[in-house]
């Protein structure tokens, strides 16, 4: 993290968000911590010109791990803000320094008081150095968490499947989630959308397919079969906040929590309603040609019984 003469705060990362939005949630936390403004935060990612360090984004890491980095680095360069403030404003030491968002004051006297651009100049100018301390206001932190992260939740899918043409049809799909504190609830909303929308496809939908000489039949998104927006339910989602304790911001990863509890839930829901027939176990993808010939199988046999 560099912050500029200015104030203004350069967050370089080795995470590579590819639509978790970490551009947000970074910003949000150094706007958070350090009082500034969203525009005044740039957050730099996958370029390795510029950040030669980091294994990009997998395991729904990207903030738990990459975010905490960005707070730790808040925490160092705070501190050396507090030593220029103290200097500033000719107190006994750092210790001495409250911080109340861009605001640095002498605790105990509230008109002694500076902003955080005001010492990111004075930062930069030098012309007075604390003792011990270089120009500038930059850290590097690399952060690897001691433990997981947990994140857990319930997924619960009602549906009825039409008897006659094995084509499954909605009635409810409820998410409960816990990532931790939420920073963002849009994003958060957004990445269980999404994780139920490939679980649902890769339940209902999605194949590879050969033939019987062994010929790829999906191997375009032509013929593969991905679910379009039209083809879902609506979601009904909700959350809790159980705060974790393996970073300082209590934040899980949410990236994977829709595909993890959407594809058995929906699979389990179509089991269930097959019951009858003795189902109690069904191959994905739940096609309605692969259901129609169960149910009638299950007629006929029950038929002959």
């Amino acid at each position: 993290m560099r912050i500029s003469p200015t104030g203004k705060v350069t967050i370089l990362t080795g995470v590579s968000p590819h639509g978790q939005g970490q551009e947000t949630s970074f910003t949000q936390i150094a706007c958070h911590r350090l009082g500034v403004k969203p525009d005044d935060v740039v957050v730099t990612h996958g370029d390795t010109s510029v950040v030669q360090y980091g294994i990009g984004t997998f395991g729904s890491r990207a903030t738990a791990v990459g975010g905490t980095a960005v707070w730790m680095c808040i925490d160092a360069i705070q501190e050396k803000a507090k030593k220029f403030a103290a200097m500033m404003l000719k107190a006994r030491g750092p210790e001495q320094i409250a911080i109340d968002g861009a605001i640095y004051r002498v605790k105990g006297k509230a008109k002694l008081s500076t902003t955080f651009q005001a010492i990111a100049l004075a930062a930069y100018t030098a012309k007075t150095l604390p003792k011990g301390e270089t120009p500038g206001l930059e850290a590097t932190h690399f952060f690897e968490p001691t433990n997981f992260t947990f994140p857990f939740g319930t997924h619960v899918a009602v549906v009825e499947v039409d008897g006659e043409t094995g084509e499954i049809q909605w009635r409810r799909y409820i998410a409960i989630d816990d990532c931790g504190k939420v920073i963002n609830p849009l994003l958060v909303d957004g990445q269980v959308h999404g994780g139920i929308a490939q679980g649902l496809g890769q339940a209902l939908w999605e194949e590879v397919v050969y033939d019987e000489n062994g010929q790829l039949v999906t191997g375009s998104l032509m013929d593969y079969a991905v679910p379009k927006a039209g083809f879902l339910p609506r979601f009904e989602t909700d959350r809790t906040e159980t705060p974790t304790t393996v970073n300082p911001m209590g934040i899980k990863g949410v990236g994977e929590a829709g595909t993890i509890g959407s594809t058995p839930a929906i699979v389990n829901a179509v089991v269930d309603a097959l019951a009858p027939f003795g189902v109690k176990h069904i191959d994905m993808p739940l096609r309605p040609e692969k259901l129609w010939r169960i149910i009638h199988a299950g007629r006929a046999g029950r038929a002959t019984a």
